[in-house]
């Protein structure tokens, strides 16, 4: 798995050559999953299907039952991620931010993520 690193903004790094992917690394698993958690369902303009169910299960008052499940349903289903070993997402409503935490067992190894949404 060849996976292009992101710079401390997000956006893609070039101009180093080899140096601006992750191959077959647990670091290479977990950017593909920010990447995935970053993408909101219906955002993508070629699969509209494609994306984090962030509107439908996550957002609201009444879907906190369903947001941690939506979220970590969308790390398990990312290529190369194995088991899912540890799992939390932290809501603060007064300053809208969601934290997401996981372990994650990969093809090559152990990981963890944090992202924050």
């Amino acid at each position: 798995m060849r996976y292009r690193k992101l710079d401390s903004d997000g956006d893609f790094m070039t101009g180093h050559g080899a140096a601006d992917f992750y191959t077959d690394t647990p670091n290479a698993v977990a950017q593909s999953v920010v990447t995935r958690l970053r993408l909101w369902a219906g955002e993508w303009f070629e699969d509209v299907e494609e994306g984090t169910p962030y509107r439908q299960k996550v957002l609201g008052e009444y879907k906190l039952k369903t947001a941690g499940a939506a979220i970590k349903r969308r790390i398990a289903q990312t290529d190369g991620v194995s088991a899912v070993k540890d799992f939390s997402a932290t809501f603060e409503p007064e300053i809208r931010k969601l934290t997401v935490s996981a372990t994650i067992e990969t093809i090559f190894g152990e990981t963890s993520i944090e992202e924050v949404l």
